[in-house]
């Protein structure tokens, strides 16, 4: 094998070694690599695109909401007068807060609780809960929660002119029945139900630290089937809880994906409240699904298997099993 050739370079680096009386150390030349631009998803541009032209994401910005939903809500209060001052409102998935946010405005003087399975910071004046709506556990301490201090409402509720600003009145008939909701359970004005259907991550592994939260962030699946079917799940939901906590003339506002089955939860509406409307406010998106139903005065004597017969039969197989 012939011998190495001695270059000027390395005859330079030989006699520092030697002078130096250290050993010779050769080093790999640094391996460059090739920058990697973090290039985002088609749909999250589009998504980023689209958020920054729309005029509600940036007027929600400039007015201090959390999000361009609140308009939603804004809208749809315009119309049907949900909210009046000293109520107390329940929002049934919070996060990020702007539903509460608008809620806590319009009920000054009442009561505002939000659940979520997401953590998030609630707005000035809303008490929030962070678990898993679908839990039996977790909807009692929200009852509870509810609950307590409920007397101190019976007197007097929020009065507001309009079709649905009815809740709670002045005469001692309306008392009486408020007095009769509370010895009931029955203490609240407003059920808000943003809720919307997870699904399971695909990859990834699984920590429900991290996966729950995760479950909930993801609004839609683009798959409408699977949309619409889990919305109704959702919706359903929301209404046994407002079955259960609303007093006689409160009002339901529940978000769902339209399909062949709101037909079904529509008729059960009709059921339990004086006026049901279907609503797409004008700050809903034209191609989303996403439509509200507005419920409006809740009627005191409707038997619960007369609107939930099919939702009972559910809990009843989760409890005998």
């Amino acid at each position: 094998m012939p011998p190495a050739r001695l270059t000027p370079r390395l005859l330079r680096a030989l006699a520092a070694s030697h002078l130096l009386n250290r050993p010779l150390t050769f080093c790999a030349p640094p391996l460059t690599l090739p920058r990697l631009a973090l290039r985002s998803s088609s749909s999250s541009t589009r998504w980023r695109t689209r958020q920054s032209s729309d005029t509600y994401t940036r007027a929600a910005r400039t007015q201090g909401l959390k999000s361009r939903a609140a308009f939603k809500l804004l809208q749809l209060d315009a119309k049907h007068a949900l909210f009046a001052p000293g109520q107390t409102v329940v929002d049934l998935g919070f996060a990020p807060g702007s539903w509460s946010q608008v809620a806590a405005e319009k009920a000054r003087g009442g009561r505002v609780v939000g659940i979520d399975v997401i953590p998030a910071q609630p707005p000035a004046g809303v008490s929030t809960l962070q678990g898993n709506f679908l839990s039996g556990e977790v909807q009692e301490m929200m009852r509870g929660f509810l609950r307590e201090g409920a007397w101190a409402g019976v007197g007097e509720g929020g009065d507001k002119d309009g079709e649905g600003g009815k809740v709670g009145g002045k005469t001692k008939g309306r008392k009486d029945e408020r007095r009769r909701d509370a010895e009931m359970g029955r203490v609240v004005d407003v059920v808000l139900s943003d809720m919307s259907a997870p699904w399971e991550p695909q990859s990834g592994r699984w920590l429900r630290s991290v996966a729950e939260p995760y479950r909930r962030m993801m609004n839609t699946s683009g798959i409408g089937v699977r949309d619409h079917a889990g919305s109704m799940d959702l919706a359903t939901a929301a209404l046994a809880f407002a079955f259960d906590m609303l007093r006689a003339g409160g009002h339901f506002v529940v978000k769902f994906y339209q399909g062949a089955e709101d037909k079904v939860l529509e008729r059960r509406l009709r059921v339990l409240f004086e006026k049901v409307y279907r609503e797409k406010p004008e700050s809903s998106r034209s191609e989303s699904k996403e439509a509200f139903f507005v419920a409006l005065r809740r009627s005191p004597d409707v038997p619960r298997k007369d609107v939930l017969d099919e939702e009972e039969d559910v809990w009843k197989e989760d409890e005998d099993e």
